[in-house]
């Protein structure tokens, strides 16, 4: 695969496994459909507001986009290392306390995907005892994509330590990043 069909940058490749690169790329194009459903159903709430006909039903699928694309999205940025971290502190460092900390930061991302699927997973089972109006849908299915999200976030998180921990957490200077 070329450069630029390949989701993942250069300088990122040492931190990732090549079998998890189809799955990056289905979680960014399920976040492209969240985000283009998002939009639509929040464009035909106000149109058909404004026309005076309002629809019951936009609202409630529009907050199921918004759920699943803010879940779908936590789990891509985890596997892309956009998310939140300490990255101008560990880029300074250099060998063991490098490592130390670059570990560590993945480790806190990994404990809070565990939590994500323990806690996640219950809130899951308990939705069935509520129901969304006006679809009269168990609340469950928007608590579905938490204790996933949670999994694919310590998968990630994983990956990387592993890989880092073989390969460094650097980047190699062939990479041509900066």
């Amino acid at each position: 695969m070329d450069e630029r069909a390949d989701l993942v940058l250069a300088a990122d490749r040492h931190l990732k496994w090549r079998a998890l690169d189809p799955l990056e790329r289905a979680l960014m194009q399920l976040c492209g459909v969240c985000l283009v459903g998002f939009t639509s159903t929040t464009l035909l709430d106000v149109v058909t507001r404004v026309a005076g006909h309002p629809l019951l039903w936009p609202q409630e699928v529009t907050s199921t986009f918004f759920i699943y694309g803010v879940f779908i999205g936590a789990s891509a940025a985890t596997r892309r290392n956009d998310h939140l971290q300490l990255l101008a502190l560990t880029e300074a460092m250099s060998g063991t306390t490098r490592r130390v900390f670059e570990v560590m930061n993945r480790a806190v991302v990994m404990g809070v995907g565990l939590f994500l699927v323990v806690y996640g997973w219950q809130n899951f089972l308990t939705g069935f005892g509520s129901f969304r109006m006006p679809s009269m849908l168990p609340i469950a299915y928007l608590y579905a994509p938490i204790p996933l999200c949670g999994a694919l976030v310590a998968l990630f998180s994983l990956e990387q330590i592993v890989n880092g921990l073989r390969h460094g957490f650097a980047p190699p200077p062939s990479s041509g990043a900066s």
